[in-house]
């Protein structure tokens, strides 16, 4: 793993047992790149390298990527899978996008619907939104009793370790952006009538509870970054930071998991073609 991998790995991981303070996380720090034109050039190079390793990866067919992508509205979950991913072949990728649960789901555990959603083999698999929302949105707006949400926590590192256990790597990142960022973001979506789409009124009530979202925010961080299935808080209010971020650590993932195209049991030698 290349040392610019490394650095950036140690600085941005949440170390398992370690209590996070979001305020004292900079979103806007830049400190890991160089200028933003370079970097984005660069950003480029490793989805391509991705998509490489992503294709090693499927001819494999025997483990499997997970990237959880988490945070608040606008954070930027949809930019980063089109700015990291959108070089990697669509045969080999899935993207989950877990909004309120149905009806049959609520009829099942929380983690029903996660698990079904999780990556074959041979695959790269990307939530946006996840199994966290269950003490995120659960906790803040209190839809399970605190006791429920409490059990929760173990509950998901146990989920993630059999995950792991059975040939998913995981990589959790929380894009973590401004109060003030976001407000810029939701005012360009308010004033653009192409984006208008993408606004949500509900978004504005959920902005009232910016506090008790940072800090449902840093338990999860707290209680939930593993060995096996670590956090990575990732500055986000630059766009191009936050992508170079994470194809960086996708990437440096990726190259440590070496995948390998399995070899065959014929001799190229022994045919041809006419």
């Amino acid at each position: 793993m290349a040392d610019r991998a490394k650095d950036l790995i140690e600085k941005l991981r949440v170390k398992p047992g370690a209590k996070v303070k979001l305020k004292d996380r900079d979103p806007r720090d830049k400190s890991s790149f160089k200028d933003e034109e370079e970097t984005k050039v660069e950003t480029a190079a490793l989805a391509r390298e991705i998509d490489v390793l992503q294709d090693r990866l499927y001819a494999e067919g025997s483990r499997a990527l997970l990237v959880v992508l988490q945070g608040t509205d606008t954070a930027g979950k949809d930019g980063t899978i089109r700015g990291v991913f959108n070089e990697t072949g669509p045969l080999g990728v899935s993207v989950q996008a877990f909004g309120a649960p149905s009806v049959l789901e609520l009829e099942h555990d929380y983690l029903w619907r996660v698990h079904a959603a999780c990556p074959r083999r041979g695959t790269i698999g990307i939530f946006n939104r996840s199994h966290y929302e269950d003490v995120l949105i659960g906790k803040v707006k209190k839809l399970a009793p605190d006791k429920v949400i409490e059990q929760r926590y173990g509950q998901i590192n146990d989920f993630e370790k059999m995950l792991v256990e059975n040939g998913t790597t995981i990589l959790k990142f929380m894009l973590h952006i401004s109060k003030d960022e976001q407000k810029e973001r939701l005012q360009e979506r308010l004033d653009d009538p192409e984006k208008h789409w993408k606004f949500n009124p509900g978004d504005l009530e959920d902005r009232k509870l910016w506090d008790d979202y940072q800090d449902a925010y840093e338990t999860m961080l707290h209680r939930c970054s593993t060995d096996w299935a670590p956090w990575y808080v990732i500055p986000a209010d630059r766009k191009w930071v936050r992508n170079a971020a994470i194809a960086t650590i996708v990437r440096a993932t990726l190259d440590e998991m070496n995948p390998q195209y399995p070899k065959v049991s014929w001799k190229q030698e022994d045919f041809e073609i006419k």
